[in-house]
């Protein structure tokens, strides 16, 4: 083999090793970003649950509140009060069929 061909053949082979470490170096990046989305999806997920969670108990602090006496929510409080009724009203006619 010729002094050009041998060069030619040891940078190939380096060229060929930068590859291989870049590839394995990305694959296991692209690990971790999968590991670290899915953990950001359950926080995520666990967040949502807690921000509906208080939402539902920001209405009941408010419909209760309402209730009391206050006067601002009390159209609400009626409001929701009538609704409630309506629906109870519907399961009862489906419960009469």
């Amino acid at each position: 083999m010729s002094a050009q061909g041998y060069e030619e053949l040891v940078l190939l082979n380096r060229k060929i090793d930068e590859l291989v470490n870049n590839f394995n170096s990305l694959k296991a990046e692209n690990i971790n970003l999968k590991t670290r989305n899915e953990a950001l999806g359950s926080e995520l997920r666990s967040r949502e649950e807690e921000m509906k969670e208080l939402e539902k108990r920001y209405d009941r602090i408010k419909l209760s509140g309402a209730l009391l006496g206050d006067g601002e929510n009390a159209s609400e409080a009626k409001r929701k009060i009538n609704e409630l009724v309506r629906e109870i009203d519907k399961c009862i006619a489906l419960l009469d069929r």
